[in-house]
């Protein structure tokens, strides 16, 4: 592979890493919500979490590019603090891509917490836990196998993102130049042996993600059903 290629390379990576480990933190306390609240709200919040798996990319990243422009009210912000603007930037493409890929690390925390037993909670309490307590050495501990799943799956959701990336950041060599543009790139100038090899490497990477997502959950079923 050329050069740019790896640097395409480690921007993927440093693009999905960033925005999983900002997914987990903002992500969790979300799915905790979604989980143990009774709020008519619920449906609401949760259809809006879930709205990137229904709306086609392309929408979501021209309505990114319309709030985070120079007239919108998140361009207008970040530019009065002084941060420029985020479009076209790799500050943009961790934006737009912790957004998109919400629902892949939401969803799979906010099933986990909901499996845990009520009983279990209570117990805790009745031994003077706080609920801060409670979350992080009952919840938490409990929920891992979601947890594993949705550090997995927004990390590899986020190295397949397309159609957002591309709107919002085009394609800037080493700075928004990621893989999946790169391969687009390449088919445009009918490169087709360097798009192949990075294709396939991106095929071999979701089927070995998808493997072990599979093992991961065929491993969690017994112990599921002993606290059942």
């Amino acid at each position: 592979m050329s050069e740019a290629d790896w640097i395409a390379v480690r921007l993927t990576a440093e693009l999905a890493t960033l925005t999983t480990a900002l997914l987990l933190l903002v992500g969790t306390p979300i799915a905790w919500w979604l989980a143990r609240t009774h709020s008519r709200l619920k449906p609401l919040a949760a259809s809006v979490v879930a709205l990137p798996l229904v709306l086609p990319p392309s929408v979501l990243g021209f309505y990114l590019l319309l709030l985070m422009g120079p007239d919108g009210p998140v361009g207008q912000l970040t530019q009065a603090l002084g941060l420029g603007r985020l479009p076209f930037t790799f500050a943009g493409l961790v934006v737009a891509s912790v957004l998109y890929s919400m629902p892949f690390v939401v969803q799979p925390l906010q099933q986990s917490f909901e499996a845990i037993p009520e009983r279990t909670l209570e117990a805790a309490a009745t031994l003077r836990a706080g609920p801060w307590d409670s979350f992080f050495t009952v919840a938490l501990p409990l929920a891992r196998p979601g947890l594993l799943t949705a550090c997995v799956l927004g990390f590899a959701h986020t190295v397949g993102e397309f159609g957002v990336v591309l709107m919002i950041g085009g394609n800037i060599p080493d700075q928004t130049r990621v893989l999946s543009v790169a391969v687009y790139e390449h088919v445009e100038a009918t490169e087709f042996d360097d798009a192949h090899r990075l294709a396939a490497g991106m095929v071999v990477f979701a089927l070995v993600v998808l493997v072990a997502l599979q093992w991961v959950n065929r491993r969690q079923l017994p112990a599921r059903g002993a606290r059942q």
